[in-house]
This record gives C-alpha cells, structure tokens and sequence, in this order.
C-alpha cells in the first residue's frame, strides 16, 4: 500500500514534516522517500517539476494521484486510509469544528513566522527599515500570545481531548519557533504543548535530521 506512495521532502521544513507525521498516524511505512536539499536548489530539479510543477517540497503522490499542497496531503491521507492507524479527525461536531479553525489559523502563524526569518532576503537591503522589522517581530509575539492562551486549561491538544489533524499540521510549526530560541517560559502552555507531543511516536522517528546535527537558533530569543 504505502509502496505506491512517493514523498520528496526536504529536512527541516514544517510543511514536509507535517506530511511525515501523518504517514506515521496512519502507520503507512514503507513508502519511497527522498531528502532533497534546499541549499542545493534539489527542490528545483526535474524529478521535482514533474510531480510539482512550482519547484517546492513537499511533492506527494500515491499511485497516478499527486496532492503536493501539504495540509491537503494530510487530509487526503486521513481520509484514504480512515481504518488504518489513529484516527486524526474527532467524532464530535464541536471538536471538528475546532480542528478546522486551527488548521487554518496555523496558516496564519506559519506567515508570520516566515515574515520575521525572510525579511531580509525577500526585501532589497536598500529598501528595509527597522520599523517593519519591529513590527513583524511584534504581530509573531501577538499572534504566538493568542496561541498560549488556547492552550491555557486545555488537554494538551489543539482541537480537544485527542490528537487530530490540526497536530499534525501546527506541531511542526509550534516546533519550529521554538527552534528558533524562543524562551519557553514566555509562553508556558505553549511549551508544555511542544513538550508533551516531542515525545509522541510519530514526531519522535520524523524529528528533523537537521535538527538533530544542527544546534538550535537564537533569531527569536527576545521575542
């Protein structure tokens, strides 16, 4: 089954690491896989053209069927393969309601990060300011407060008692911004949050190779 899957990713990046994670909850081992270098421009290369013509990572296909959009990886694999592994969509109509609206408010939490680390290499040096740079330091604090305060009192996932699909899609990004040297005790229920999911099987064996041999950040560590 998971031999007609083929997954191009590059270490690192929440986006593959999401789609990694969701193999895993659905105990879909096995599958062809290929770590793909950004600094190299890998994500550029034919084999990675063919499955996504835009050049990015991850590229997924199982047998004729290409989902290269990440979030969408993971619903298709949920719902493909609902018998297989752990269930990743909740039973009450509240709880889904719940898991949607964080799945799409992790979309906003992901641009904020990327518009505080990719300021500098998408704004022409002349045309920066220290004031937009402040100010996109300042909606991550906001928007990351927002996200502490959910978890404030909660069971320790994002959309209820268990663990669903908006895990699977926003871990990878909670993850990351504290990779990136944010101080854990800013945003406690957050952190315990990272902590307590570090340890699930699925994100444990997927955990970023680069991670691991690379030491952390400090980009963030006054935010």
């Amino acid at each position: 089954m998971a031999k007609d899957m083929t997954l191009l990713w590059g270490s690192g990046s929440p986006p593959c690491w999401r789609v990694q994670i969701a193999l895993e909850e659905k105990n879909l081992q096995g599958y062809n896989q290929k770590l793909l270098s950004f600094e190299k421009g890998e994500h550029k290369s034919k084999e990675v053209l063919e499955i996504n013509p835009r050049g990015q990572l991850p590229a997924f296909k199982h047998k004729n069927i290409i989902v290269n959009e990440s979030c969408g990886a993971c619903f298709y694999l949920e719902n493909q393969f609902k018998s297989q592994g752990n269930q990743l969509i909740p039973e009450g109509a509240a709880e889904v309601g719940l898991m949607y609206q964080r799945i799409f408010e992790g979309q906003t939490l992901f641009q904020k990060l990327v518009d505080v680390l990719l300021y500098t290499r998408k704004v022409p040096e002349a045309e920066r300011h220290d004031s937009a740079v402040k100010r996109n330091r300042e909606a991550l604090k906001q928007e990351i407060q927002i996200w502490d305060g959910y978890l404030k009192g909660s069971d320790g996932y994002l959309s209820g008692k268990s663990f669903s699909l908006a895990d699977v899609i926003v871990y990878p990004v909670v993850a990351f911004f504290f990779r990136l040297g944010a101080n854990e005790s800013h945003y406690p229920n957050l952190a315990a949050y990272y902590n307590k999911l570090k340890v699930r099987p699925s994100i444990k064996k997927t955990w970023p190779q680069y991670w691991l041999e690379a030491p952390g950040q400090e980009q963030l560590k006054d935010l």
